[in-house]
This record gives structure tokens, C-alpha cells and sequence, in this order.
């Protein structure tokens, strides 16, 4: 808001929840008192009965978004929740800019009728079980399906997503991809890089200091009327089901953090037989789950931004003297850890860093403006970026029954009080516990 003010911008939400009209306690959305006047867009469009934008839907809507908004001299300001999404949008990508062909669209659908028509109309399959997309996907790219957990519905739909809008596994894809990186070659040319001039900041807080603010968020949401909005959620659930109609509650609306985690306390709270002490238990097990999927959830967009964001970034252009590309010094960490310096370190170099931006000036350096920032502003290695297809192979244990995606959680669960807990068990039992063990930690090697 500080931007937008100072530089006439317009706001454009990139969170995928809240595209959806109302329910402004669980989605976080901005009130309008403190939107100052300043134009939102995409910002509560669908109605919550509707299926979340596939990403190419996203893409398709902001880029007309931020035309129009360019169109009257005002400045585009994406401010993201949903990272899949606004890297989508940063980046030329052909897989998700390919999500929409094929389909019979009416070019002047109104704006206002909610999004596209959902993959899963125009390729029935998946809309089968996890376990059949899974077969399905064995079939088409057992690379890919030797990739993902099982039970990973979202990557393996994906997977197949890919193979069904360009008739080529994915696999190949990112082999390629992975051969014209290392080789230095443009692999891509449009596909794969900023679509504009962009400047990007991430706000930036350490993470105790994160996790004490997450948590009051929750119990903040809850004095705000949580509740309400669960409730408001479950009726219509109800009543979808009642008439035949029931929702599917593995995406959607419905995955936001805080409906979930409180549905068996509404559940029980409105059946009118659960005890005034069985209430309270779940309800106090609603808030603690709701706080331990906020912090989760933050966690997995810093790293997305570490493992992801800045990967990407790098590749665009040739290293810097700064030690990043030219592209990826346009990313700016601000620390965010205290609120009393919160204008000195956020607020005041944001707005100088915008000016220069803006003007073609010299910018600063990013890794020079913090220590946080010269910290987390390096390029991370990890186990969920795309290396060798070899490397990627499902395991499991079967003492544990549990199945790992990657080497590191293998070796987390072979280094975890409750495998070794079962193998201790078994070793006194004398059932073979010691070929287990061995098996595991030459895994985790």
C-alpha cells in the first residue's frame, strides 16, 4: 500500500484464496478501509462453489489485468500469497500458458462468470482416485511416477496434466530443460524468461520471530470471527451434499487453512450430543493444528522462494559482480524481524529502491542491504529441484510402512525415534530387524 500510494499503483492479488468472493477472516484478505482508495483486481471474483484457476487461467486474467492497468499510466503491483502463480506469471512458461488450448471458449465470455472452464471437463480422467491417476501415470511417464509419493495427488494430476495439453511426458520436458541449462544454450528462448521489466521484494522476518507472529494471526482470526466462516462453509457443504451434489473438499476454497482443521469441532458443535468437555478438547486441538499449518505454510513459501524464485532468476542472465545475475539482483530482501524499525528497514528502502527502478537509476546491491539478506539471497541446492531423473526414486519402508519422495526424507524417517523405536523392537523379538536397519541407512547414504 505504501507503493502504490507514493507511485499511483494498482494492486493485483496473486493468493489463490482470495480469489474467492467473501470469507475475508480465513482467506486474509485487505479491508476495504485499508485498501485507501487504491484499485484491487482479482481480488474476491469466484464464487466458492467454483474450483480454483488453473494456473493458465491465472496467467491469462493478470496479463489482461496488468495491460489495462498499464493503459491508463498507473504501475502493476503484484503482491503474491500463491507462489506457483506469480512465478507463473513473472516467467514465459509454455506448460502453463498451454493449460487453456484446445478448449471451445467463448472470446467474449463475461468477465464476470467466473473462471474457465476446469481442466478436469475437458480431461475426465482426473477426476479419478489418487490411485488411478497413479496407474494411469505408471502407463504414460514411469519417470515421473517413480518421482512423486504416492499419495501426492497435485504433483502426479500435474504430471499427467502436461503429457495430455502437449502430448509429450514431462519427464522428457525436464530433461531437456536440464541439458540445455547445463550445456548454456537457450532452451527455452520466450518460454522461460521475464515477461517484463520486474522488481521483485520479499518481506523478510526471522523465524522465531515468524512464528510468534503466525500464531497470534490464528487466535487473531478467531477473535475476528472465525468461526463464523467455517460454519458459513460447512452449511453449504452440507447442503450441496444433501442434494446430491456433495463438494470436493481436497481442493478449492476448501484446503484454506483453518476450514479443515476446524471441521470436526463444527461437526460435533452442531450435532448438539458432544459434551461441553469433548468440545472444548477439539476445539483446542482446531486452534493448535491451524497454527501448526500457518507455520508449515510459511516455511514451504520461503523455501519456495530460496529453491525456486531464485533459481529462476539466476538463469536469465550472465553473473554479476555482485555474485548474482542481473536479473536476480532485482530481488530485494527486506527485514521485516521488527516492528518499531519496521519504516527504516522496510518501508524507507523499499520506496527508494522502487525510485531508482523506476527512474534507471543505480541500484544497490541486494545482499548489501541487510544481513539477512546477504544470508538468505544466495542460490540453495535441494532435493525438490529438477536434477537427475535417476535420482528419483520412491522408497519405502516397510517396517514403518511409510513411502519417502526423496533421499532426504528417507534419511530423516531412517534417523527418526520412531523407526528406530520399531527396529529396536524387533531386533529383541529376533524378527529380522537388523536387515531392515541395514537397508535403510544404506538408503540414507
Amino acid at each position: 500500500m505504501s507503493l502504490a500510494l507514493r507511485y499511483n499503483g494498482e494492486v493485483i492479488n496473486g493468493d489463490a484464496m482470495q480469489l474467492y468472493s467473501g470469507l475475508p477472516i480465513i482467506t486474509n484478505k485487505i479491508t476495504v478501509e485499508e485498501r485507501k482508495g487504491v484499485p484491487h483486481h482479482l481480488l474476491g471474483c469466484i464464487d466458492f462453489g467454483e474450483p480454483t484457476w488453473v494456473v493458465g487461467t491465472f496467467v491469462k486474467r493478470a496479463l489482461s489485468v496488468i495491460d489495462e492497468i498499464r493503459s491508463r499510466g498507473k504501475l502493476p503491483i503484484l503482491v503474491g500469497g500463491t507462489h506457483y502463480y506469480t512465478q507463473s506469471l513473472l516467467f514465459r512458461d509454455r506448460l502453463a500458458e498451454t493449460e487453456e488450448d484446445g478448449k471451445d471458449v467463448d472470446e467474449k465470455q463475461d468477465e464476470e462468470q467466473g473462471p474457465l472452464d476446469n481442466l478436469e471437463d475437458t480431461y475426465p480422467i482426473l477426476k479419478e482416485p489418487t490411485e488411478k491417476l497413479l496407474e494411469k501415470l505408471q502407463e504414460i511417464d514411469p519417470v515421473m511416477a517413480a518421482r512423486w509419493h504416492p499419495n501426492d495427488r497435485r504433483k502426479i494430476q500435474r504430471s499427467i496434466e502436461i503429457y495430455l495439453q502437449t502430448g509429450r511426458r514431462a519427464s522428457d520436458i525436464y530433461a531437456e530443460q536440464r541439458l540445455a541449462s547445463a550445456s548454456g544454450a537457450d532452451s527455452s528462448s520466450e518460454e522461460s524468461d521475464l515477461r517484463f521489466p520486474t522488481l521483485l521484494f520479499w518481506i523478510h522476518a526471522e523465524t522465531e520471530t515468524l512464528r510468534t507472529r503466525l500464531d497470534s494471526r490464528v487466535d487473531k482470526m478467531l477473535d475476528r470471527g472465525l468461526l463464523d466462516e467455517v460454519r458459513q462453509l460447512h452449511k453449504y457443504a452440507t447442503e450441496q451434499s444433501g442434494s446430491g451434489q456433495p463438494v470436493d473438499e481436497s481442493r478449492g476454497i476448501w484446503v484454506s487453512i483453518g476450514f479443515k482443521e476446524f471441521k470436526a469441532y463444527i461437526t460435533a458443535l452442531e450435532s448438539g450430543t458432544a459434551s461441553e468437555q469433548d468440545l472444548q478438547v477439539l476445539r483446542d486441538e482446531a486452534i493448535e493444528r491451524t497454527k501448526i499449518a500457518t507455520r508449515q505454510y510459511a516455511k514451504r513459501q520461503t523455501r519456495w522462494i530460496r529453491l525456486k524464485l531464485l533459481h529462476a532468476l539466476q538463469s536469465q542472465t550472465p553473473t554479476s559482480q555482485s555474485g548474482l545475475s542481473e536479473t536476480a539482483a532485482k530481488l530485494y530482501l527486506l527485514d521485516g524481524t521488527s516492528v518499531p524499525e519496521f519504516e527504516q528497514k522496510v518501508l524507507s528502502p523499499a520506496g527508494d529502491i522502487t525510485q531508482a527502478f523506476l527512474s534507471g537509476s543505480i541500484m544497490p546491491d541486494p545482499k548489501d542491504l541487510s544481513a539477512a539478506a546477504t544470508e538468505h539471497l544466495s542460490v540453495k541446492s535441494d532435493e525438490n529441484t529438477i536434477g537427475s531423473p535417476q535420482s528419483w526414486v520412491i522408497r519405502k519402508c516397510d517396517l514403518c510402512g511409510v513411502t519417502c519422495a526423496t533421499e532426504k526424507q528417507w534419511e530423516a524417517h531412517a534417523r527418526s525415534r520412531a523407526h528406530r523405536r520399531l527396529v529396536s523392537k524387533k531386533r529383541k523379538l529376533g524378527e529380522g530387524a537388523e536387515n531392515v536397519e541395514v537397508e535403510i541407512e544404506k538408503g540414507a547414504e
